[in-house]
């Protein structure tokens, strides 16, 4: 009985070897540490928005609108339960994304409001979290482009043949990736304008 069960246990073991059973896992687990990595510089970018506002704040008073939009979608990004679980639900990643570039686009905007201020941009302050800013800018866009590689991988694996069996079995389904917002827009090349000042 004993021997029966050790050959039904190897050739178990053969079968989920030559299936992509151990494969997805491994690329299940690249994703989830890449979308760790992404949530790390999301929420480091978050860290910084409050010291920013208020430096600006002291600096440009009548601001106010641009102070209250980079609020609101500091506010709305950190309402988003933001788990591993997030990745497997397009709709849920859909809503995570929107926040996310609601907020670059509120701090792009509150950027260009601190342009307007010689004062502000001369001080040491805002130029710390200027350029601290830029840096976790950068890495968000490593943080991605990782994710980004990791999430192709994952989902060839659930989707080619016969790993594609194992994974229907399973229930495991391709995972959601970043897209870009308007395509066309970014086609588009800029419009460039020389002049004097």
């Amino acid at each position: 009985m004993s021997q029966r069960l050790f050959a039904l246990i190897l050739f178990l073991s053969a079968l989920l070897s030559g299936c992509g059973y151990n494969q997805i896992q491994i690329n299940d687990e690249g994703v989830n540490a890449a979308w760790s990595e992404v949530l790390n510089q999301y929420k480091r970018r978050a860290d910084l928005v409050p010291n920013l506002v208020a430096t600006v704040e002291g600096y440009a008073a009548h601001e106010k609108e641009v102070f209250t939009q980079v609020t609101q979608a500091r506010a709305s990004v950190g309402g988003i339960q933001a788990t591993p679980e997030l990745i497997n639900d397009e709709a849920a990643f859909a809503k995570f994304q929107a926040a996310q570039a609601q907020m670059s686009s509120a701090l792009a905007r509150l950027l260009v409001v601190a342009e307007n201020y010689p004062q502000l941009k001369a001080d040491a302050n805002f130029r710390d979290l200027q350029a601290q800013l830029e840096g976790t800018e950068n890495r968000v866009t490593v943080a991605r482009n990782r994710y980004i590689d990791a999430v192709r991988t994952y989902n060839v694996s659930v989707r080619t043949f016969p790993n594609n069996l194992t994974a229907m079995v399973m229930g495991w389904q391709a995972k959601a990736n970043f897209s870009v917002d308007n395509e066309k827009a970014i086609s588009d090349a800029p419009a460039v304008k020389f002049g004097s000042k």
